[in-house]
């Protein structure tokens, strides 16, 4: 599918509104047909006809076009539901072209509130959808959490929906699905784009790398409808918010001429339809929330912002009431402030009590009294003071550092604040700590695998610092080994390990105690556990690398009760939907019945049959890859 291809051949795009939820008014304000309306049955017909046409042709334009022609608007929400309804008994590649289509009708032929109806309609109708394609509860929540990370339908859908829905219908249980399975797991936005392979399997750093090359290249050739054709090729328009974003960065960083040359890309752009309204408010929204990190570097950022703002304004390609309030300049925290002077004296006593005690809820409680406003600035202080005084101390400490800072729950930008003040301060320590660049950058690195930051933001951080120091400070180097670290094959578990607590905080579990708390948790969930105890249970053992141990011996349980009690898979299924169970581990698991399935046959004669019959239901929800296979290689 090639949606820009919707530029070719069709009238200038009405300027869009940025989205919001609609009401219940506003849903039920909108016609809705009786079945013996022949307009609507009429409509009903061709819409079928366009989207089998669409589906043959992969023609977007030509699709939007003969939507357009049919000129009735107010029937639009039922081409959206026949569109998803026939993708759903398809193909990955229908369901793609489906998704994708929606996102480039969207605001331009397909209101909002239409696109909203015909979502509220196919939720309603899941129970009829099922009957034909038995997955439909799965495949309809993807639909969903597609269409909010597209931006053609808000978030507040899920919760105005499901109150809607009677309990217990099909529908109810796909607005929890999108919620709980795809929207709430980690990375989820490159999970769901991916999920039927879209957008050329580009990750979200590649686009984000293609996206900066674009701008350089235009800032250095001026070509105006080069860096249209190259972001087009992209063919990720629900991203094209980071355009946005980035030209704006260069704009306040360069000045100038670079100034007005991004202007006119963007108003270019605009005009053109390359970037819709909605896309051009969420970068602008973005800018306004790290403007503050960009006067790092630019102290006049704010001013300069503002300034964008007002001549995007009055040239008429930016709605400025859409967006979010600037404000004024933040208060700057004095380092001699006797505020902040008495935080640092009391976050040192907390730190060195916990390294006595270990206690963590102690510490989180303090710091959650003496931090009640929960400053970045005071959080960064702690997250400072915390593993500067681990670097000066033995193993134990580093581990019950990372360990703490993974309790916190502190916001992922105030731990980056703090490890930038690491950064900054890290060449004086080098003097008393030669090893700092190895203890960075396994803080670093650890940071990232217990999910205390993502892995742009180490992106982000190494990408700022390289503004600010030097290659070869330690800082950088820390960075950047963190980063390759990362790279590595079976990193996590390694540094996990790296001060020998396995990410629990202890001394180090042995590999046979690690067993019997996953068996006796798994027990105990069998014997009438509720599920949202048993999945606390497994990410407290704080060992994801051997979560293959929990999917052995819940499939070994199964299979011994022969399939008669449900509660084990369920349990699998749960821990893979919240991304507690990798798919890695998930095959790891699988694999290691399979190997001993030789031995289970001998107290259960059909455990290879059973095996053969669950990597099938495991295939079939997305578990295993479908090349996997429980096939043993010849002696």
């Amino acid at each position: 599918v090639d949606p820009r291809s919707m530029e070719d051949g069709l009238a200038p795009p009405a300027r869009r509104a940025p989205i919001k939820c609609p009401t219940a008014a506003d849903v039920d304000q909108l016609p809705t047909p009786t079945v013996t309306s022949e307009e609507f049955l009429q409509f009903k017909r061709k819409a079928t006809t366009i989207v089998e046409e669409y589906f043959s042709t992969d023609d977007v334009a030509a699709t939007a076009s003969e939507l357009r022609e049919l000129r009735v608007p107010c029937y639009h929400y039922y081409f959206v539901k026949k569109l998803v309804s026939v993708a759903m008994d398809r193909h990955d590649r229908e369901k793609e072209m489906a998704a994708v289509l929606l996102s480039s009708l969207y605001g331009d032929v397909i209101d909002r509130p239409q696109v909203y109806k015909g979502f509220c309609k196919l939720a309603e109708s899941c129970d009829d959808l099922s009957v034909d394609t038995p997955d439909a509860v799965d495949i309809l929540a993807v639909f969903v959490a597609r269409a909010i990370i597209d931006d053609i339908l808000p978030p507040a859908f899920l919760a105005k929906q499901l109150p809607c829905l009677p309990d217990g219908c099909k529908g109810a249980e796909v607005i929890r699905r999108a919620e709980k399975s795809y929207l709430s797991v980690p990375h989820h936005g490159e999970i769901i784009l991916q999920r039927w392979g879209g957008i050329k399997n580009i990750t979200v750093d590649e686009a984000k790398a293609r996206i900066a090359d674009i701008l350089e290249e235009y800032l250095a050739a001026g070509d105006t409808a080069e860096a249209f054709r190259c972001i087009r090729d992209l063919q990720i328009p629900f991203f094209h918010h980071d355009v946005v974003k980035r030209a704006l960065v260069l704009a306040i960083e360069r000045g100038g001429a670079a100034e007005g040359h991004i202007l006119d890309l963007l108003k270019s752009a605009s005009d053109q339809g390359v970037i819709n309204e909605s896309q051009i408010i969420k970068g602008f929204n973005r800018m306004i929330d790290s403007v503050d990190d960009l006067t790092l570097d630019v102290p006049n950022a704010r001013c300069l912002l503002k300034s964008i703002i007002l001549k995007a304004s009055s040239e008429g390609w930016l709605c400025a009431s859409s967006l979010k309030p600037l404000g004024s300049e933040p208060k700057k925290v004095v380092e001699d402030d006797p505020a902040v002077k008495r935080f640092k004296a009391k976050a040192v006593a907390s730190i060195h009590e916990y390294f006595l005690t270990g206690d963590i809820i102690e510490s989180v409680s303090r710091l959650e009294a003496e931090n009640s406003s929960c400053s970045c600035f005071f959080n960064a202080i702690f997250v400072k003071k915390l593993i500067s005084f681990a670097m000066d101390r033995k193993n134990r400490e580093k581990e019950m550092a990372s360990v703490l800072l993974s309790s916190i729950c502190m916001p992922p930008e105030h731990v980056v604040a703090g490890f930038h003040l690491l950064i900054d301060c890290a060449e004086d320590a080098a003097l008393d700590n030669p090893a700092i660049v190895e203890d960075l950058t396994m803080f670093f690195a650890r940071s990232v695998v217990d999910e205390v930051i993502a892995p742009s933001d180490l992106e982000a951080m190494e990408e700022e610092a390289g503004r600010r120091k030097a290659a070869g400070s330690p800082g950088m180097l820390a960075l950047r080994n963190a980063h390759a670290m990362l790279g590595a094959k079976l990193s996590a578990e390694r540094i996990l390990r790296c001060w020998g607590g396995g990410g629990t905080g202890k001394a180090g579990w042995e590999l046979s105690e690690v067993k019997d708390k996953i068996g006796k948790l798994l027990q105990e969930y069998d014997s009438g556990g509720g599920v949202r105890e048993a999945c606390r249970c497994i990410k407290e053992l704080g060992m994801p690398f051997f979560h293959h141990e929990v999917v052995k011996k819940a499939l070994v349980a199964i299979i011994e009760k022969r399939g008669k009690d449900e509660r084990l898979w369920g349990l699998l299924s749960e821990c893979y939907g919240r991304g507690l169970i990798t798919p890695n581990q998930m095959t790891k698991g699988f694999q290691r019945v399979a190997d001993c399935v030789d031995d289970l046959a001998l107290d259960v004669p059909d455990a290879g049959k059973q095996l053969g019959c669950y990597v099938e239901r495991a295939k079939k929800g997305g578990w295993l890859d479908a090349s996997f296979s429980v096939a043993k290689p010849g002696p």
